[in-house]
């Protein structure tokens, strides 16, 4: 068994009914080039056979999974779970239905600690239950190794806030956790985190394998979302009483990315219409709360490159078509 002091990452696997994808996961998750971690499974209640999947991984690998069993509390609960179990010197994240490439976490622990990083980010695509690709997700097009962030504080804005691609220091959690009870609470968090860095270590490799369920896609989508303005606004507080409350571009455009255009992708799939319009409300009311001007939501730019007229031509209707039917909720309002 590793000692404790010599255990260099701890991935944490939240687990709740995923018995068709787990042992999928927890394969790439033991095959790992990088022999010093240790895999903190917590099972969250699940009422399939997660359960005796687990099992059988602690019984053929007892020195690097390790099990455990609690109510249900949800995503959040089950990591702050394993975050407070955690002995490694950088905590990483992986949902139950991923999987990852063999080498992820030995570069990115190898690129964290040759730069002397706080997080390290990798690159990452969605699949299908075929483990066909179906959308690469570029996190930081043409970045170097080594990221300075009071040098580069247009990250902040830029990067997508999972926290499935990146590995942290532990230390970055000390008086954090993931706010229980919420939906997108990466983007509550991981923020947060960000803005106590201060070198990022970054590779361009798709180490991160996203699965794109069926039944995933299918759910339809509530008055949830409002989450996302609630983030973004726990967020914008925090970013104002950091060391860089004066760089308000940054704020701005992390909160038109997240509070605009991720809503805006959420938004574009709830059916029922009293929901749109209560959830149209909220969102022209944050509109106007943060200052966010028209002129400046269409011409927000990612990685230097206007946001919208980068996507692709579905996203785009989407886009178009929610804003559309949002300003005919607003000139009805107004």
């Amino acid at each position: 068994m590793t000692p404790i002091s010599d255990i260099k990452v701890s991935i944490i696997v939240p687990v709740y009914n995923v018995e068709l994808y787990l042992e999928k996961c927890l394969l790439s998750l033991v095959n790992q080039t990088l022999q010093d971690i240790e895999i903190l499974v917590v099972n969250d209640g699940s009422k399939d056979q997660s359960q005796q999947i687990i099992e059988k991984f602690q019984q053929e690998y007892p020195n690097k999974i390790f099990g455990f069993i609690k109510e249900n509390g949800g995503l959040s609960d089950a990591r702050n779970f394993g975050i407070d179990r955690a002995k490694g010197q950088y905590l990483g994240f992986v949902d139950s239905d991923d999987y990852v490439s063999a080498t992820m976490f030995e570069e990115m622990y190898n690129l964290a600690e040759k730069h002397n990083a706080q997080m390290a980010i990798c690159n990452l695509q969605k699949v299908d239950e075929n483990g066909k690709v179906t959308q690469k997700l570029t996190q930081l097009p043409n970045f170097p190794e080594k990221i300075i962030l009071e040098n580069n504080l247009s990250v902040f804005s830029d990067i997508s806030y999972f926290a499935c691609n990146k590995l942290f220091k532990k230390e970055l959690f000390q008086n954090k956790r993931f706010k229980k009870g919420i939906h997108f609470e990466d983007i509550e968090l991981i923020p947060q985190l960000l803005l106590e860095c201060e070198t990022l270590a970054f590779t361009a490799n798709y180490h991160y394998q996203y699965l794109e369920r069926q039944d995933s896609i299918s759910k339809t989508h509530t008055t949830k979302g409002l989450d996302i303005l609630n983030a973004v606004k726990t967020v914008s507080e925090k970013f104002n009483q950091s060391r860089f409350s004066n760089q308000k571009k940054a704020l701005k455009d992390f909160q038109i990315l997240e509070g605009v255009y991720t809503f805006l992708a959420y938004l574009a799939f709830v059916k029922e219409e009293t929901d749109f319009y209560n959830m149209s409300k909220k969102m022209d009311n944050f509109i106007e709360t943060n200052g966010l001007k028209t002129k400046d939501i269409f011409q927000y730019k990612r990685f230097g490159k206007n946001y919208l007229l980068s996507l692709s031509t579905r996203k785009k209707i989407y886009y178009i078509l929610s804003l559309l039917r949002f300003r005919k909720i607003v000139r009805i309002l107004t």
